[in-house]
């Protein structure tokens, strides 16, 4: 029989446990990309350049609440930093921002990102972020049963067994029964070091790539590889504002090679 001993060697090496747990993570990665920027192709949410002052605004405040985040705390906003959070949901009632588009400041090599969500479309996007996870998750499942249960020593059946008992509520995770109970505000990040921006554009959001960064950030007719990497942090602000659930998703991307490291 045909054996695959760099995968047993490479395998064998972390704990069955902490494999599926890292799969696990990276499907949440994945389906969290998916549910913030598929609404262009999924729900004809409009991409709206211009929001330049408010994204400004938004940047700088969101900087210092992740700055000002204490580890005890997790991922709650801290109390110094609550009225910014506040203000931040409640722009689109304070500055005439719609809801579920997405809002750009375009610059050269570099924009912003960001979209507000509020009742209805919290949950869609909570109900899309959990539907991305569970298909690959799911898909996945069946095919490493299918290509590893033969082998049947016990680190393979335990990994098996880890990705089947995988406890994927996203929600959960991302603290929302905390958020509804007791109306905290919760601030999440994620950082993607080098983010194809074709992926965004193409496969995710399903929009023209020039359209979205803008005069001077155009991609070459044939770009390379280097032209295509930009580096990305994305920001969930969650929280309850006027008695309703209310996010806001903001991405900051630079173009790689210009990024400041």
């Amino acid at each position: 029989m045909y054996e695959e001993p760099d995968e047993r060697s490479s395998e064998a090496a972390i704990d069955p446990k902490q494999r599926a747990a890292e799969k696990a993570e990276e499907f949440r990665i994945h389906a969290e990309l998916a549910a913030v920027f598929e609404a262009p192709r999924k729900f004809d949410a409009d991409v709206l350049p211009g929001a330049d002052a408010v994204l400004k605004e938004v940047q700088q405040a969101i900087g210092k609440m992740h700055k000002g985040q204490d580890p005890k705390l997790g991922p709650l906003v801290t109390p110094t930093h609550v009225a910014d959070a506040a203000r931040l949901l409640a722009i689109p009632d304070t500055q005439s921002i719609s809801t579920d588009d997405y809002h750009t400041r375009q610059g050269v090599g570099e924009m912003l990102i960001g979209r507000w969500l509020r009742g209805d479309e919290v949950d869609t996007f909570y109900e899309r972020y959990q539907a991305h996870f569970d298909a690959a998750l799911g898909h996945f499942r069946e095919e490493e049963r299918s290509a590893k249960e033969w082998k049947g020593d016990d680190d393979t059946l335990a990994y098996l067994d880890a990705l089947d008992a995988i406890d994927g509520k996203l929600a959960d995770q991302q603290l929302r029964p905390v958020v509804q109970e007791h109306k905290v505000h919760v601030l999440t990040t994620l950082t993607v070091g080098e983010f194809d921006i074709l992926y965004l554009t193409d496969q995710l959001m399903g929009v023209d790539v020039d359209t979205l960064l803008g005069e001077g950030s155009e991609l070459p007719a044939e770009p390379t590889e280097a032209d295509r990497t930009w580096f990305m942090q994305l920001f969930s602000l969650r929280g309850i504002h006027r008695e309703a659930e209310a996010m806001l998703l903001f991405a900051f991307l630079q173009k790689a090679d210009e990024f400041d490291w």
